[in-house]
């Protein structure tokens, strides 16, 4: 019996010896087993790997707007330190409680999430973390691409009338913007296509690289600035004392948002973690500590840029476009072109890989699922997504309020109704008499449970009366979603 061929980036199946007639060990289905799905033998990322792995989600255009935007909240700058520990803190925890059940049997998120809502059921929550990615995928495609736009046309700027979508543009995007658009498409599909051990790699270079041109970039700014000029915070402080707790708790549900959706796939990643203490240590450094230090370069440099143009300025890439020594301007926007580069990558492609692939294992691989995801990005013309806030507040934000929900009904599956354990040959039978097939492969209870609590987070999101828990949609899903599982699943217990 021939042995199944698996690739050098997703290790050996683990389990059985005994093979069927496809190459997969006995018991195991074509329906739900591929070489990139099946549990790994090879588990040998470090602590090192993972902390690279936040590096690379933090280190974007995307996160140092955002870490600049909570400085500029009207909070003090302590105040915003203070939610910046607490909230990155959550995220933490979180992150090592969905990494526990990936790590513990060296499967995916779309895998482990059969243990709860069934052998077909999984595909559910694997299609939304999948379809949330592919937006986001194409937005950050779309951002990378802009910065080569801006060191092209400093270079050339003869090429000024290609980058005027009124003139020389298709679908709402100019010449030089599809041009700078593909360009980084086929980067990044290069990079993916040979697997995962490139891609750990690459994010084990990009998110240090980033941190080197942010420090001097930093230091340059604020050499320009004067130290004297430079302040933590971005903006009029509005509150003080007791008033500021609303806006503090709002600030502390906007970094736990930020990172909901790689945290709910982290699984993805965790697969690979020769141990369960290596995750911990990974996320303690690549979490507090990482994204505590990458902030206060943030706001730092921004902060410089008032004194040293005029204005303000978030965009990082648009702050280093006005530096006047052209090899500053190549490094920097090449740099944050990586960056996007490297969380597009960790953030929005092995997962979307994985989650089609579970859809029909015996038809997409791992690499096609990828593949499917990026060609998508295309036809969603995402720079008319991220130009029109009302379609990504539409669009975006009703997929999100489906994430809160999935974590919280995973979380006490594994937990509290499972205690941890999990039965790995029958995450890919489809025997009816397997742990997981339910009724018909579905776990209705589950399903349920999601649906319910996205309903409400959804309303809190898209109903103007309730505006003010808008921004704690993520917590409000965990915590029905939770609480709607765990009644279901007792009263079934009888």
């Amino acid at each position: 019996m021939p042995e199944l061929s698996v690739p050098t980036d997703a290790g050996a199946i683990g389990p059985s010896s005994a093979r069927t007639d496809a190459g997969l060990p006995a018991g195991y289905s074509e329906r739900l087993c591929n070489a990139d799905l099946a549990p790994l033998r090879d588990q040998h990322w470090g602590s090192y790997n993972i902390f690279a792995f936040w590096m690379s989600d933090v280190h974007s255009v995307g996160g140092y707007v955002f870490a600049g935007s909570l400085f500029a909240l009207g909070l003090t700058s302590w105040q915003v330190l203070i939610a910046l520990l607490v909230g990155i803190g959550i995220v933490n925890v979180f992150a090592n409680l969905i990494a526990k059940s990936s790590q513990s049997n060296g499967v995916p998120y779309p895998v482990i999430c059969r243990a709860t809502f069934g052998v077909l059921g999984a595909n559910i929550p694997a299609v939304i973390r999948g379809l949330i990615a592919v937006a986001w995928y194409g937005i950050q495609t779309y951002l990378a691409s802009s910065a080569f736009v801006i060191v092209l046309l400093k270079f050339a700027p003869q090429l000024m009338p290609y980058a005027d979508v009124h003139h020389h543009g298709w679908l709402g995007l100019s010449t030089l913007g599809w041009a700078g658009f593909m360009l980084l498409w086929v980067l990044q599909a290069l990079v993916f296509w040979n697997g995962m051990e490139t891609i750990k790699k690459f994010i084990d270079f990009a998110g240090p690289a980033v941190y080197v041109v942010m420090f001097i970039l930093a230091g340059y700014m604020v050499w320009r600035a004067g130290i004297a000029n430079i302040s933590l915070n971005l903006g009029t402080v509005k509150y003080h004392g007791w008033e500021a707790l609303p806006v503090t708790i709002t600030a502390i549900s906007l970094v736990v948002s930020y990172f909901s959706g790689p945290m709910l796939n982290f699984g993805d990643f965790s697969r690979y973690c020769k141990s369960y203490s290596s995750v911990k240590r990974g996320n303690f450094w690549g979490l507090p500590v990482n994204f505590l230090a990458f902030s206060l370069v943030t706001v730092i440099t921004t902060s410089a840029t008032l004194p040293v143009f005029g204005e303000m300025i978030t965009d990082p890439v648009a702050t280093v476009g006005r530096i006047d020594h052209p090899f500053a301007v190549v490094l920097g926007a090449l740099t944050f072109m990586i960056a996007t580069i490297g969380i597009n990558i960790v953030a929005n492609f092995v997962s979307p890989a994985f989650d089609f692939s579970n859809v029909a294992p015996k038809h997409i691989s791992w690499r096609a699922g990828g593949m499917v995801a990026a060609v998508a990005s295309v036809f969603i013309t995402p720079w008319n997504l991220f130009n029109n806030p009302a379609v990504i507040h539409y669009t975006l934000d009703v997929l999100g309020s489906f994430i809160g929900p999935l974590y919280g009904v995973l979380i006490v599956d594994y937990f509290i109704v499972k205690r941890q354990h999990v039965v790995l040959d029958d995450l890919y039978s489809m025997s009816e008499s397997g742990s997981y097939w339910y009724r018909g492969g579905v776990n209705k209870r589950a399903v349920a449970a999601v649906l319910g609590a996205a309903v409400i987070a959804v309303a809190c999101v898209m109903t103007p009366a309730l505006a003010s828990l808008a921004n704690f949609s993520w917590f409000i899903g965990v915590g029905l979603g939770a609480a709607f599982y765990g009644f279901a699943t007792r009263r079934a217990r009888g």
